[in-house]
């Protein structure tokens, strides 16, 4: 298809048609028509035809009244054009048909105007009303958002430099609007990260669509001293058309609501440690894994370093003289740098307590202290800590020093640090501090006193069991004791009692309980067994002596028992059980036996017979006595406990210890969860 042919085929426009008036018909479409001295339509906009229907090519040539205006305004137009004919300008509120019949209502100018014939006409020019009323309201209320609007807000053109300003914004960055007005905001604020919010805005450009909510922190001319925080947010300003003008900023002060999310979840990280203080601290009685458990509670959750020290007259009560008094004893403790200074400070050391130190204050007073750079040297006087004293001068920001108070008594103290590029310790979080350490400070009083009377226990245990086994006749003997890994210790024992005639005496026995208590009760049971042994009473009556002697200590105790008598003239033994488990016997053929004979009540019960059973022991025969605590275990009942016990006695001729030991060991592959005692008697060969 050649151009002539293309041409005609496109519509022409009529010659008295007028264009589109630009960028102002975007915002406010103007219609404009012109009319002749007799009132024929002369020129026609093509906004005129937007607004009222009718194209060129309806008016153009043709009287105007009869077809804009309604019939109960023909008069009032009559009269109109007479007076705009005769020179005068008319503006007014009036009503034009459409073409569809509806009418629309129009401001208009009516201006004289010489028609092409040189005789008196005139230019119309007319909006409608309903899209002045609309831009008059979007002006007010787009004014009255910039003017009122606590929101800081400002429209950029394309190259990011400012148009307008608000006062709000204004505030904000603590420059004046005008101070804005042309420049970037690297130029007005370069302290708020302003590059990295400018190549936001400049990805809103490219995409055309908006950004919500992006933070911002720094510091302003309005508050040089301290951070602010803004939430921004950018949306694109484009016309009619879609063509971007550029964008329109709104900001946001969120600084105080920042500050409450921040100490919000400074909060619950604080009720989070107390809840883990509670569960963390305190795990087992054992002082040293106490100590550790607090330094790992504190570092890192709340600060950088925890140092836990005992004094040594606490740690060690019966040895408390001039050697131990004024000393700490570092329990445990940890420092962030593994290669300063504090590498030197390790647990286990003890060091006397320097005159007049914040130690010293601390003990003395019982109560916390702070300190902060240049006091820190303060906790190294001697000048042999130089390295210390300089790294905690140069590296340290603050510490805290709290003392451990339990039952009222000063334990000792714990330390704990924030590096000098960490925010120093408030006062919230010297109250954390204080109640994690016034919480820690209980249980490491708790496994104090457990370590001290578990101590005790085991001393008066092993003052009261055999530390060596008497020699007797026609008999090998050994025997083993094993406090429990993770109880108290308990009343188990053992014991033998070389008696007249060659005979000799064979008990063990378990008082029900733990610690010192049970401990001093099988103290008792050991002696007036001794004593009604070697009076010679038979084990029948001497278990019924032993009851009223259990009874009469109080209505609580209880403890089981096995007195056996074994006499090398028939090679038999004679015993009686007090609610104890049975005996084994061994003989050299292999075989093996639990005696069956009455098991007995419990002394203390008020049991008021307990039977003999006497049985023959061979040459090489093994008696095995023992507690509970071989063969019972939580994942085994005593059936399957006694039959393991069986498959240990082997290889009889072995070495008696050695014969213990394996009984010990595929019995017990780990350390016993309760007390055990063992006591084996072998028979002679001759």
């Amino acid at each position: 298809m050649d151009t002539s042919e293309s041409a005609s085929q496109t519509p022409e426009r009529p010659p008295a048609a007028i264009g589109y008036a630009g960028v102002l018909r975007e915002v406010l479409p103007i219609a404009l028509w012109r009319e002749d001295a007799d009132g024929c339509v002369v020129e026609w906009s093509l906004a005129a035809q937007d607004l009222l229907g009718y194209r060129p090519e309806d008016v153009i040539g043709r009287p105007a009244a009869p077809i804009l205006v309604p019939e109960a305004n023909q008069e009032l137009a009559d009269q109109l054009t007479l007076r705009v004919q005769a020179g005068e300008t008319v503006v007014g509120t009036l009503p034009v048909r459409h073409r569809d019949g509806h009418e629309v209502t129009m401001e208009m100018w009516i201006v004289p105007e010489v028609d092409p014939q040189g005789r008196p006409g005139a230019m119309l020019i007319a909006v409608e009303t309903s899209e002045v009323l609309r831009m008059r309201d979007s002006l007010a209320a787009l004014q009255s958002l910039f003017t009122q609007s606590p929101i800081g807000l400002a429209t950029l053109g394309t190259d990011l430099r400012f148009i307008r300003v608000n006062d709000a914004l204004a505030r904000m960055n603590g420059v004046s609007p005008a101070e804005h007005l042309g420049k970037r905001l690297t130029e007005v604020v370069p302290g708020v990260n302003a590059v990295a919010l400018e190549a936001t805005m400049r990805q809103v450009l490219d995409s055309g669509r908006a950004v919500v909510d992006v933070r911002r922190t720094g510091r302003t001319p309005a508050d040089p001293e301290h951070d602010r925080t803004w939430s921004c947010s950018y949306a694109p300003l484009v016309d009619g058309s879609g063509r971007g003008l550029g964008l329109i900023a709104s900001l946001i002060d969120i600084t105080e609501g920042q500050r409450a999310l921040v100490e919000a979840e400074r909060a619950n990280r604080r009720f989070a440690l107390l809840a883990e203080a509670g569960k963390s601290i305190g795990t087992t009685l054992d002082l040293h894994q106490t100590a550790e458990e607090i330094v790992q509670l504190f570092v890192p959750q709340l600060a950088d370093s925890a140092d836990v020290q005992l004094l040594e007259s606490v740690l060690e009560p019966d040895d408390v003289g001039a050697s131990t008094q004024g000393l700490l004893r570092r329990l445990a403790a940890t420092f962030p740098d593994p290669t300063a200074p504090t590498a030197v400070l390790v647990p286990g050391q003890t060091f006397q307590i320097p005159l007049g130190t914040p130690y010293e204050q601390v003990i003395t007073d019982a109560r916390p202290m702070n300190l902060y750079h240049s006091d820190l040297p303060a906790l190294f006087p001697d000048p042999r800590t130089e390295p210390l004293r300089a790294y905690f001068e140069a590296s340290i920001g603050c510490a805290r020093i709290v003392p451990l108070v339990a039952r009222g008594k000063v334990l000792g103290t714990v330390s704990v640090t924030r590096l000098s590029d960490r925010e120093p310790f408030d006062e919230q979080d010297f109250v954390l501090i204080d109640e994690l350490v016034a919480r820690a400070a209980l249980n490491i009083d708790n496994a104090r006193m457990y370590t001290t009377q578990r101590e005790a226990a085991l001393t008066l245990q092993r003052s009261l069991t055999n530390s060596g086994l008497p020699k007797a006749e026609g008999l090998e003997l050994t025997g083993r004791y094993l406090p429990a890994s993770d109880h108290d210790v308990g009343g188990d024992w053992f014991d033998v009692i070389v008696l007249p005639e060659g005979r000799t005496g064979l008990v063990i026995g378990d008082v029900m309980g733990h610690g010192i208590h049970a401990a001093a009760v099988m103290g008792q049971l050991r002696t007036a067994v001794r004593t009604l042994a070697r009076h010679g009473v038979p084990p029948a009556e001497l278990l019924h002596s032993l009851d009223a002697v259990v009874a009469d200590l109080g209505e609580d105790e209880m403890a089981t028992c096995v007195y056996a008598v074994h006499d090398p003239a028939t090679g038999s033994v004679v015993l009686a059980r007090a609610g104890h488990p049975p005996p084994a016997v061994a003989t050299a053929d292999g075989a093996i036996t639990f005696l069956e004979g009455p098991p007995g009540t419990p002394l203390g019960t008020g049991g008021q017979a307990f039977a003999t059973e006497e049985v023959l022991l061979p040459p090489g025969s093994l008696l095995v006595l023992y507690t509970d605590g071989l063969i019972e275990a939580r994942d085994r009942d005593l059936d399957e406990g006694m039959d393991r016990l069986a498959d240990a006695l082997v290889d009889l001729e072995r070495p008696l210890s050695q014969v213990c030991q394996t009984i010990l060991d595929q019995l017990l592959p780990c350390a016993p969860g309760d007390d055990v005692a063992v006591l084996l008697a072998r028979t002679s060969l001759r």
